[in-house]
């Protein structure tokens, strides 16, 4: 755990509870970005920045374009736009599009995680939480096979199984774990490491 430098979040139906279960209890000083996709009807604003928030310490925001990445933050894909990190030397940032779905998304999970990846490397951990499709799987597959690591909520306490299920049937280093066993891994990560760019 002590390399990584980004946690990516995909969630759908049933995935706000499960939000505000992984992320309440980390502190406003929690040392990793956060960037995280739900999926939410493209047609309206969405208040899951503002909800997160509102149980959690540390910093929501709904993500915009060229947007620095920064510690303890947690950025939000808004409606109708897929997100995705954009290095530029030892920084990154967001980088927002609205290209056709992918896998019938937009935001795309897929994306999001493919993109950390390749940013990343060994420095990403790619979350998969409660979902009815299978977006996020094969983005997945690229965190593993660029080092990185992956966990998909169990089974048996997801609203909704499919997603982290489809995660866990594509990616067989992927561990399987309860939201609490999550929350206490990502709270035994002690010391602050730097954001920068994995060679």
């Amino acid at each position: 755990m002590e390399r990584l430098k980004i946690v990516v979040i995909g969630a759908s139906a049933g995935g706000v509870d499960a939000l505000i279960t992984l992320l309440r209890e980390l502190p406003a000083s929690f040392h990793l970005p956060i960037m995280l996709v739900l999926h939410v009807p493209p047609d309206q604003p969405s208040l899951l920045s503002q909800v997160l928030a509102f149980h959690c310490e540390l910093q929501f925001v709904e993500a915009q374009d060229k947007q620095p990445l920064q510690a303890g933050w947690v950025y939000c894909a808004p409606p109708g736009c897929h997100m995705m990190v954009e290095p530029d030397g030892q920084d990154a940032y967001v980088s927002l599009n609205v290209d056709p779905p992918v896998n019938l998304s937009r935001p795309s999970i897929d994306l999001l995680f493919e993109s950390a990846a390749h940013a990343y490397g060994q420095g990403v951990l790619a979350v998969m939480l409660s979902g009815a499709s299978d977006d996020g799987a094969a983005g997945m597959r690229t965190v593993f096979a660029l080092g990185g690591q992956g966990w998909a909520q169990a089974a048996d306490e997801a609203a909704v199984a499919t997603m982290p299920q489809a995660a866990l049937a594509h990616n067989p280093r992927c561990k399987e774990m309860p939201l609490r066993g999550m929350v206490a891994q990502l709270l035994a990560v002690r010391q602050a490491m730097p954001l920068e760019m994995t060679a």
